[in-house]
């Protein structure tokens, strides 16, 4: 009989394992934040005041893959869409409480989705007023998936961004705010040596 519970308890922990790696995401989901204004931390009360620009997108793993190297590398990034998500699963959203101006135009606040228009020569930086779809829902054709049936139309502004090469390889694609200061800052994306950023400023 203890042998019998030794079995069933070494059966149901593999399962367990196997059932915990299965659930693992193959792109977690990836959120970067920064506060506005004169807001603060209270340990009991937690944010307090200012105002608040997010981007939620998935984070997408390189795996040892060459990502730029190919001669196909930007379709192989759109898989399959006109332009690259920036990101994985659902659109890359932003979330912003505050205006932007972002090259000339100004991003009012609200909730926008991301993508990125790949070439050799220059990515361009797309704000669009598509909502974005939670789970891919194939009959809805007012919201997206990732980048999938995404046109031109709603497009907020083009940019272009500023592309360097790093050193060092990021492992997993991150979007993050950089040089922040009282007028603005660079929205930033970062995966394997590649650093692709967009400044902004604060409307005034």
């Amino acid at each position: 009989m203890t042998s019998l519970r030794l079995l069933i308890a070494i059966v149901v922990l593999a399962a367990t394992t196997v059932s915990g790696q299965e659930q693992r995401l193959p792109s977690p989901a990836g959120h970067s934040a920064v506060q506005i204004g004169n807001g603060t931390y209270d340990v009991q009360y937690g944010h307090i005041g200012g105002k608040w620009i997010d981007v939620f997108y998935g984070r997408p793993i390189k795996r040892g893959r060459d990502l730029f190297g190919p001669s196909d590398w930007a379709e192989m990034l759109n898989d399959g869409a006109d332009v690259w998500r920036a990101g994985a699963n659902q659109s890359t959203r932003l979330v912003t409480e505050v205006p932007l101006v972002i090259d000339g135009t100004t991003v009012e606040p609200g909730e926008y989705t991301l993508f990125v228009a790949l070439s050799n020569e220059s990515w361009t930086f797309i704000v669009s007023n598509w909502p974005a779809m939670e789970r891919y829902d194939y009959e809805r054709k007012d919201a997206l998936f990732g980048a999938y049936d995404y046109t031109p139309d709603r497009d907020v502004l083009r940019t272009s961004m500023q592309l360097d090469t790093l050193p060092h390889a990021f492992d997993q694609l991150s979007w993050q705010f950089l040089d922040m200061n009282e007028n603005g800052g660079r929205l930033t994306l970062l995966w394997d040596n590649k650093m692709a950023s967009v400044p902004f400023a604060f409307a005034r």
